[in-house]
């Protein structure tokens, strides 16, 4: 039996900021802000904090967050790597300081000028500093510079193979959409989307369109982890981590992993959801909603199989019944996901399981016990479950 850590630790506090596309004021002013606010949210002392996580990618060092926050003494912080794919590793790596004792509170964080600054969406052919470089040289010949040129390699694929349309791909976008419209802090407030604006919308790479892919975005988001005993003497009700992990499989790169025998699934997310289901003893019929990674539409509908709501090439059907929807099956990112709320690396998708754990979300479900969250497609990734405590 692997390790398990299993009602450990519990998320306790939630931290963000304004989401905009020109935020004003540094990363780590933005970093600042959402931590000061995940820990007010939680009611614990500041100086109580003795952990920090972030991102390979955030240019925030812990030590300066530390001083401007006035946090205590720390004796853990880590960085993740794989961008997106650090989301769920984050809370992983704070649960398992909790578990051991290595830290007692222990704040995760992302804060990005993801707009207004360094905008992923314009590809790698700048500064790379990495041996992603090694194998993204042999795809950049072919004009493939871009997170949704490579994505878009797959979703043609898998929609040929499965009989998907861009009608299908609709839906996930246009149900997140309509999550949006009930969240003053998503970049879809108010701004609905019909089946018209979506297909009228210009072509990024074919067949995804503009609605197809996730927001840039100036914003942070933070979150406090501690034992789920001490989660329960503060301020909101615990979000407790039933099981996390992260996941990375045979033949993977960093959303290039062309070189498989298969392009049709997501090895890494099976590989995750094995292991969430193992380690809480739950599997997906005991899931209530979800917070799946959506930087790109296809993601969304690929993760469905891969963790067992429907079968191979099933997702279509699953999701033109209405199962995304607030009264369909599985609920998903009621916030307005990447897609429509925000694109925080998805530390704003894990918010919104706690939210939903709350029974906070401004799109909350009735019923609420187990929340699936995954981190990056493509990328080495993870999955977590949270549970009502």
């Amino acid at each position: 039996m692997p390790v398990s850590l299993k009602n450990e630790a519990a998320i306790a506090g939630i931290g963000q900021t304004a989401y905009t596309k020109h935020s004003g004021v540094s990363e780590l002013a933005l970093t600042c802000e959402a931590v000061s606010n995940c820990i007010d949210d939680a009611g614990i002392d500041p100086a109580e904090i003795d952990g920090l996580v972030t991102y390979t990618l955030d240019s925030s060092d812990e030590v300066e967050v530390a001083r401007s926050v006035g946090l205590g003494d720390l004796t853990m912080y880590a960085k993740i790597n794989y961008g997106g794919g650090a989301a769920v590793g984050l809370i992983q790596q704070a649960a398992m300081a909790v578990a051991t004792g290595a830290a007692k509170n222990v704040v995760v964080y992302r804060g990005m000028n993801g707009r207004s600054g360094q905008r992923m969406g314009r590809g790698v052919s700048g500064d790379i500093i990495s041996s992603d470089l090694i194998h993204w040289s042999w795809y950049m010949a072919y004009g493939m510079l871009t997170p949704v040129s490579w994505v878009t390699l797959i979703a043609n694929k898998y929609m040929h193979e499965y009989g998907a349309t861009s009608e299908d791909l609709a839906v996930v976008a246009m149900t997140q959409r309509q999550h949006a419209l009930n969240n003053p802090a998503a970049a879809g407030y108010g701004k609905p989307m019909t089946l018209d604006d979506y297909m009228n919308s210009r072509l990024i790479s074919e067949p995804l369109r503009l609605f197809d892919c996730c927001q840039e975005t100036d914003g942070a988001c933070a979150l406090l982890i501690t034992s789920t005993e001490r989660a329960r003497e503060l301020k909101q009700k615990p979000a407790v981590i039933r099981a996390v992990t992260q996941a990375s499989t045979q033949g993977q790169e960093q959303m290039t992993s062309f070189y498989r025998d298969d392009l049709l699934s997501l090895p890494e997310m099976e590989l995750a959801a094995r292991r969430v289901y193992e380690m809480s003893g739950l599997g997906p019929d005991d899931i209530d909603a979800a917070c799946l990674y959506d930087a790109f539409t296809p993601e969304v509908i690929m993760q469905l199989e891969s963790f067992g709501f429907c079968g191979r090439g099933e997702a279509k059907d699953f999701i033109k019944d209405g199962n995304l929807t607030l009264g369909g099956r599985l609920p998903n990112n009621t916030h307005g996901g990447l897609l429509s709320e925000a694109y925080i690396h998805g530390v704003n998708n894990i918010a919104e399981g706690v939210r939903l754990i709350r029974g906070q979300s401004c799109n909350q479900p009735q019923g609420v016990e187990h929340v699936l969250i995954s981190s990056g497609v493509g990328v080495p990734t993870g999955a977590m479950i949270l549970g009502s405590s």
